[in-house]
């Protein structure tokens, strides 16, 4: 089995704030001692970060569900709990993080040591010493914490490289990364003989360096899920310069001119601004027979569909068997980067809008809807919240979310939609009866 995965589906959950105490100063020579219970500490966050060891998702194989510690609750004398530390989650550089319920991406992440907090923890809850007002100087009222933010989330990983070699299954893509950087792709006489994306470093005669990427072979139909399909198409995204490796002895008995033309329709089909990147045309297996009657008739092919004042693709022929032509067409190359630009990967549409960690004040603070059962029920992002963060064991607690809920104008609300004295009102699993 591979042990490469570039696609994974996780859930984060933050740590939920610790609960605020309720407690009272009980000195001996303070007679009038007042509350005394601290705030809960904060929940952890979820954060991802960028670790360059890392080269595959296969951590999340078999883990898929992280969660951050709690607070600890507020204590005696107005101290305060402890703020839980932040899980971290060690993900390889180019992992891009989606929503799984909106496929809005998140983040980008690309740099080493980066950090991202993908689900915020919960705030503590305040203890009753927040709550002291000189008409109730001895509160019992005390807030749960915050629940923390939980989602599910999509990671995909696009390979970081400068150079993306792509062209038909054994065309000589493995053999010609093997030749030119230390890494040892697998090689076979056979069709799909590289099932993951291989990487290695290029160095050339003049000095110069660039990260090259060995891509599954495509055939005609990949981006519609023939053979190994769009699965590795997106690690070509990240690259700035394409290397098309065409098999000039033409010896699978196919036209090169004509698998030159499908690959590109294939990239095309898969992302349109694949084909922005510059490309240069690799002519390999020039050592064979026929080879150089071949290449004359792909350049004469390739001219023909080109105007007169369009520039036409370099070619360089070689052959990674003999090395003959490595070094012109690696020095090539790294002109070519030199010059060309970083691109956009993701538009302003993709991405997530930044996220605001409060009420939005234009939202409605409730809904209200009936159930089958004629119960009517209470939801709402600020109402729900205002109930987790209640303290039900307090009766001041309940008086409190009682007032809360008559000044958000949910009494009048329900009045209006026909409650009536008696009837039963749910917020979450929890019932009470409607009090006209």
């Amino acid at each position: 089995m591979s042990m490469f995965l570039d696609t994974a589906k996780i859930q984060v959950k933050a740590g939920k704030g610790g609960d605020g105490m309720v407690a009272f100063r009980r000195e001996k020579y303070v007679p009038n001692g007042g509350p005394w219970g601290g705030d809960g500490g904060r929940g952890g966050d979820v954060v991802f970060v960028v670790d360059e060891g890392l080269r595959t998702l296969m951590d999340f194989r078999y883990n898929r569900h992280f969660k951050a510690q709690s607070g600890e609750k507020g204590m005696t004398k107005g101290m305060h709990g402890r703020g839980a530390e932040d899980l971290l989650v060690r993900v390889p550089q180019g992992t891009t993080v989606r929503d799984a319920e909106t496929g809005k991406v998140i983040t980008d992440l690309i740099e080493h040591g980066q950090r991202f907090v993908v689900a915020h923890g919960g705030r503590g809850g305040r203890g009753n010493i927040r709550f002291a007002t000189p008409k109730n100087p001895a509160p019992e009222i005390s807030e749960n914490g915050e629940p923390g933010q939980e989602r599910e989330l999509l990671l995909e990983l696009k390979v970081l490289a400068d150079v993306g070699l792509v062209g038909f299954p054994s065309v000589g893509k493995s053999t010609l990364l093997s030749v030119i950087t230390s890494a040892k792709p697998k090689i076979g006489a056979y069709h799909f003989t590289t099932i993951v994306p291989n990487l290695g470093m290029v160095r050339t005669q003049s000095g110069e360096s660039f990260a090259v990427a060995d891509l599954p072979g495509l055939i005609e139909g990949a981006s519609q899920g023939v053979g190994l399909g769009t699965q590795f198409l997106r690690h070509i995204e990240r690259t700035r310069v394409i290397l098309h490796v065409i098999d000039m002895s033409a010896s699978e008995g196919r036209d090169p001119y004509e698998d030159y033309l499908a690959i590109n329709k294939e990239l095309e089909s898969y992302n349109l601004r694949l084909m922005e990147r510059p490309q240069i045309i690799v002519a390999n297996k020039m050592d064979m027979p026929d080879s150089a009657e071949n290449l004359k008739e792909f350049k004469k092919k390739l001219a023909a569909n080109y105007d007169e004042f369009e520039e036409l693709p370099q070619i360089f022929p070689i052959s990674s068997l003999t090395k003959q032509g490595l070094a012109t067409l690696l020095d090539a190359t790294a002109e070519l980067l030199d010059k060309t630009a970083e691109f956009l990967l993701y538009e302003e549409s993709d991405m997530e809008d930044e996220a605001y960690y409060g009420f939005d004040e234009e939202a409605p603070a409730f809904e209200i809807s009936r159930d089958d059962d004629a119960t009517w029920v209470l939801s709402g992002d600020k109402l729900e919240k205002l109930f987790t963060m209640t303290n039900f064991d307090r009766d001041e607690s309940i008086m409190k979310f009682s007032r809360q809920l008559r000044g958000m104008g949910v009494d009048e609300a329900l009045r209006a939609r026909g409650a009536k004295d008696g009837d039963l009102v749910r917020i979450g699993k929890f019932e009470f009866e409607f009090v006209d």
